[in-house]
């Protein structure tokens, strides 16, 4: 059970920052948190793989403060959320043998993330007058939320 609440709350992360969500899980996975050898999902453990997709991390969170980046909701955002929390998900679930279950938790943290952390930054904006303060603290929220999920594996 605690590994399908730990898919779930790291699709919650997807959902907010998409590229997040993978980096915490290839850093636990390269760390040796989460056994991913001899898997299909072990190339999240590879030696590259945590410092590009951290990269990717730290670009997303640059370019989420550009007034050109779309809504979290239109399709390809969103599904680029889904998708990230299904791979975060299976990553989780595989090693406890819940694979199916982990992808589905992942998918359906990733929706609660993306639509609640949508409707939770709005109403931070609001309260701000501006999006910046809500955008920073949503960024905290993904990595302090990452690092307690990845520090929370079994």
């Amino acid at each position: 059970m605690t590994t399908i609440i730990l898919a779930l709350l790291i699709g919650s992360v997807a959902g907010l920052r998409t590229m997040t969500a993978p980096a915490a899980i290839a850093w636990a996975a390269r760390l040796g948190f989460l056994p991913l050898g001899g898997t299909g999902l072990a190339v999240l453990g590879y030696r590259f793989t945590p410092f590009l997709l951290t990269a990717l991390a730290l670009a997303e969170f640059v370019t989420d403060q550009l007034p050109s980046t779309p809504s979290r909701t239109v399709p390809v955002q969103c599904g680029a959320r889904l998708a990230s929390g299904a791979l975060c998900g299976a990553a989780i679930g595989l090693p406890a043998g819940s694979l199916a279950g982990g992808i589905v938790a992942g998918v359906v943290g990733a929706v609660i993330g993306t639509l609640g952390g949508a409707a939770a930054r709005g109403r931070l904006a609001a309260a701000f007058g501006r999006d910046r303060p809500a955008a920073f603290i949503e960024d905290a929220v993904a990595i302090i939320g990452a690092a307690a999920i990845v520090g929370a594996l079994p």
